[in-house]
């Protein structure tokens, strides 16, 4: 059976979680793992078979026994990456954002483009099984023409000031899944923003330049409109629930739990909470993204999610930001 030799960029903690994911895939070899901190990540790679660690990128994408990067690096470290891996001839997959600018992005997605190499852009989401499943309940019609889309995002606690003001960004770094899954959703593109924010969660985004708080109003191409509510903290867990209504009906997802049990008594009716981190919420969209990525390598397939959705997203995020700053509705088209 032929294998895809995969070289990984970036061994933080979403480097780390595709390692793991894909060996565990019988038509994997990770043939080397490449980091700034190499030394500190030979242990860990030892336990997973992976001999080679080394601290320089360009050595891994050069190297003629990979056949595929992953790029699991600091956002602003991808769109170079991403040229060295295509001229190499090497197929990609970039966790999301592509990059903070989208001339950066296109101009990578051009050279990936001539290269004629496989790109995938990180949006998990789309291979969690339920989100999956409305996407197919509204491409069959069953709920008619789609009218309202209403996406929650929610994360369980604000990450620490040094990630903040590296992350690009509330809508950058955290609702550009969502404007993923808007126009996974919908099959239509986003035409127009407008946005309400705050700092409501902690002060230290307001000393980043950052909010905590958001509502995003959407405008798709097919008419259309939707709403996507993100908050930084959600006391009680990770919150992601979906709706989309229609003129034949409606169709929701709800947040996922630990378990299903309810306890009822006279004093009330409990359950756990939804799952707490991410990790946990989307463990198996992880898998799932990874292995359909090395499905379409070796069977020479389009990827589910590519470069031209990241640069999609990554627009959606600056109309959003612009709209946020200036106060007023914001089109695509302006960008």
């Amino acid at each position: 059976m032929r294998k895809v030799r995969i070289g990984i960029i970036g061994a933080g903690r979403i480097g780390k979680l595709h390692a793991e994911n894909l060996v565990r895939n019988g038509q994997v070899q990770i043939a080397g793992i490449a980091d700034p901190f190499a030394a500190q990540m030979e242990e860990w790679a030892a336990k997973l078979g992976i001999s080679k660690v080394i601290s320089e990128p360009l050595e891994l994408i050069q190297d003629p026994e990979v056949d595929a990067i992953f790029i699991c690096s600091p956002t602003t470290t991808h769109a170079q990456l991403i040229i060295e891996a295509a001229k190499a001839k090497k197929h990609i997959f970039c966790e999301k954002p592509v990059s903070f600018d989208p001339e950066q992005t296109r101009e990578a997605l051009r050279v990936v483009e001539a290269a004629g190499v496989k790109f995938q852009t990180g949006f998990n989401r789309r291979f969690d099984r339920n989100f999956k499943h409305v996407a197919q309940a509204i491409r069959a019609g069953k709920i008619g023409d789609t009218h309202i889309v209403k996406i929650t995002s929610r994360d369980p606690d604000a990450p620490p000031k040094p990630y903040i003001l590296h992350s690009g960004g509330l809508f950058m770094d955290m609702s550009i899944h969502d404007f993923d899954m808007a126009r996974y959703l919908t099959g239509a593109e986003v035409e127009e923003v407008y946005v309400q924010g705050a700092v409501l969660v902690d002060p230290v985004f307001e000393e980043c330049g950052d909010i905590d708080t958001a509502l995003v109003t959407l405008k798709f191409s097919n008419g259309a409109l939707g709403v996507i509510d993100n908050s930084r903290r959600a006391v009680y867990g990770y919150d992601q629930r979906v709706e989309v209504f229609g003129s034949g009906g409606a169709i929701s997802v709800q947040n996922e739990f630990p378990n299903s049990a309810e306890l009822m008594t006279s004093e009330g009716i409990y359950r756990d909470k939804p799952h707490y981190f991410f990790l946990d919420r989307y463990n198996q969209a992880y898998v799932e993204e990874t292995n359909q990525f090395i499905e379409c390598i070796l069977e020479d397939k389009p990827v589910a999610v590519n470069g031209y959705d990241g640069l999609a997203a990554e627009l959606i995020a600056r109309a959003c930001d612009k709209s946020y700053r200036e106060r007023r509705p914001v089109k695509l088209s302006e960008l």
